[in-house]
C-alpha cells in the first residue's frame, strides 16, 4: 500500500505536511485530495478536488490492488495500545448503533465523497454488545499465512486473510452479527454512508481481546490566550482554577489546561459529561470560543507545540460508554478514542454508485 504512513485521524497540518512530502501516488491524496500541494496552489475546495482523487484512485486499485470478490477479512492487530481480532467486512449502515454526537457538515461533506467515489478507503470500528464474542475465538484459531502483514508507524502489526464463500465464511459472518453492533471509531463514516443512501459500509467488527478507550483532548490555537487569560477567564464564571505542576494527569470532573512546562488544575461543574462542560463552559461561556470552530482542535497527542494550550481531558470508562448506548442515548462529539484501530487502506470496499 503507497504511504506516506498517515490514516484517518491525522489532523488537516499533518496530512498536508504527509502530502507534501509524497513523492509516488498515495491513497492519502484520494482521501484528501484538496490538502495535496496541487489544490492548495489552485485553492481548490473539497468539491473541486474530486475529480482528482477518482483519477489517483484508479491508478492505485490498477497499480496497488488486485480485486477479489465475495470475500470477508479475518483481521488481527497488536501493539502498544491493544489488542483487537476482527473481521473486516461490510455491514448495514443503518443497523449500526451510534456512540457519539457528530458533526453534520463533515458528514455532509464525507457523504459526498462516498457516493462520488462509490469506494471505502478505511473502516469504521464497530463493538458487539454482548459479555462473549465467539468472532474473537474464531479469528484466533486462524493460523494459515495472511493475505497481508504489516507493521505501522506507532509499532502496530496488522494481518489479514481473505476467506471466500464456504463453511468458514459463513461461521464468521454468523458470529460478527451475532450481536448487536455500536460504533467505537467511525461515527462520521457510519452517518456518512447512511446519508449518501449507500447500503454498505466497510466496517472492522471486533470485540477486543484488549480494546482500550483512550482520551480526545481539546488544542486551542490562533486564540492569542495564555494560561493566566483562561485562568482569569474560567474564575471568572465560578470555576475553581489553581496552578499545578505541568506532571498533574486529568481525572473524573477535572481538566488540565497546559502550556509549555506550566498548568492549571480546573475543576468542571457537575453537568454530566466532561467533555460537554468542556465544550459549553470552558470554551463557550468562558471564552468565547465556538468548540466548531478551527480555534479548537480535538487531539489524541498532548503534545501540540503549535498550539495556546492543551485542555487534557481524562478518557472516558468503556462502561460509561455501554450504559450510555444501552439507554439510546450518545456520547459527545469526539469523547471517545478506541484503540487498537484497523489500517487505512489495506482492503478496500467497492460500495456502487
Amino acid at each position: 500500500m503507497p504511504g506516506p504512513d498517515v490514516d484517518e485521524f491525522a489532523e488537516p497540518e499533518r496530512v498536508i505536511a504527509a502530502l507534501a512530502r509524497a513523492r509516488t501516488r498515495t491513497l492519502l491524496a484520494v482521501q484528501h485530495p484538496h490538502r495535496t500541494p496541487q489544490a492548495l496552489a489552485r485553492g481548490l475546495s473539497l468539491v473541486d478536488a474530486l475529480p482528482h482523487a477518482r483519477d489517483e484512485l484508479a491508478v492505485l486499485r490498477h497499480t496497488a490492488y488486485r480485486r477479489v470478490t465475495d470475500v470477508v477479512a479475518p483481521y488481527r492487530v497488536d501493539g502498544p495500545d491493544g489488542t483487537a481480532h476482527g473481521l473486516l467486512c461490510v455491514v448495514d449502515p443503518t443497523a449500526v448503533g451510534h456512540t457519539e454526537e457528530v458533526y453534520p457538515e463533515v458528514v455532509a461533506e464525507r457523504a459526498r465523497v462516498l457516493s462520488d467515489l462509490g469506494c471505502a478507503t478505511s473502516a469504521a470500528m464497530l463493538v458487539p454488545v454482548a459479555e462473549r464474542v465467539e468472532l474473537t475465538e474464531l479469528v484466533a484459531e486462524i493460523d494459515d499465512e495472511p493475505a497481508a502483514s504489516v507493521v505501522d508507524s506507532g509499532g502496530r502489526r496488522h494481518r489479514l486473510w481473505l476467506v471466500g464463500p464456504g463453511a468458514r465464511q459463513d461461521a464468521l459472518l454468523a458470529a460478527a452479527g451475532a450481536h448487536p453492533l455500536m460504533v467505537a471509531d467511525g461515527n462520521h463514516r457510519v452517518a456518512a454512508a447512511a446519508a449518501a443512501g449507500l447500503d454498505g459500509l466497510l466496517a472492522l467488527v471486533t470485540a477486543g481481546p484488549a480494546l482500550r478507550v483512550g482520551p480526545i483532548h481539546r488544542a486551542l490555537t490562533g486564540t492569542g490566550l495564555a494560561l493566566p487569560d483562561l485562568a482569569r477567564a474560567w474564575r471568572a464564571v465560578g470555576l475553581p482554577v489553581t496552578e499545578v505542576d505541568a506532571a498533574h494527569r486529568p481525572s473524573r470532573g477535572v481538566v488540565i489546561a497546559r502550556a509549555g512546562g506550566a498548568a492549571l488544575r480546573v475543576e468542571l461543574p457537575d453537568r454530566g459529561a466532561d467533555h460537554v462542560a468542556v465544550e459549553r463552559v470552558l470554551l463557550a461561556r468562558a471564552l468565547g470560543l465556538d468548540p466548531e470552530s478551527r480555534q479548537v482542535r480535538p487531539v489524541t497527542d498532548e503534545d501540540q507545540p503549535d498550539a495556546d494550550a492543551v485542555l487534557l481531558i481524562a478518557p472516558v470508562p468503556l462502561a460509561d460508554v455501554l450504559a450510555v448506548h444501552a439507554e439510546g442515548g450518545r456520547m459527545p462529539r469526539k469523547s471517545t478514542y478506541f484503540t487498537p484501530k484497523p489500517r487505512s487502506g489495506l482492503l478496500l470496499a467497492d460500495l456502487g454508485r
